[in-house]
């Protein structure tokens, strides 16, 4: 089964932090090789988290460099959140 949601920066960082632990427990990584691998998982995460800010940011200006109404902007703000909602989750299942 293919999966092609997107992992959020939490997600990916969970995930390493995981396979970190396991490699270390088996003896495939050192003391210093795990804490290097974490301290290069969480800043992996902290980038990923930096991009989906800085393009937040960009739709934000781009929005104000039209000149959008306040109730536009909230409109499209909202089509936004729920169109990268959808591609990152694969939509709401309630």
């Amino acid at each position: 089964m293919t999966n092609n949601k997107q992992q959020t920066a939490v997600d990916s960082y969970i995930i390493r932090r995981h396979i970190i632990e396991i490699e270390a427990r088996l003896g495939k990584i050192s003391a210093d090789e795990y804490e290097q691998e974490l301290i290069k998982a969480e800043q992996q995460a902290k980038e990923m988290e930096k991009e989906k800010h800085e393009k937040f940011n960009k739709f934000l200006n781009d929005e104000k460099q039209l000149g959008i109404s306040d109730l536009k902007t909230i409109e499209r703000i909202q089509w936004y959140y729920n169109t990268y909602f959808n591609e990152t989750y694969g939509g709401s299942e309630q």
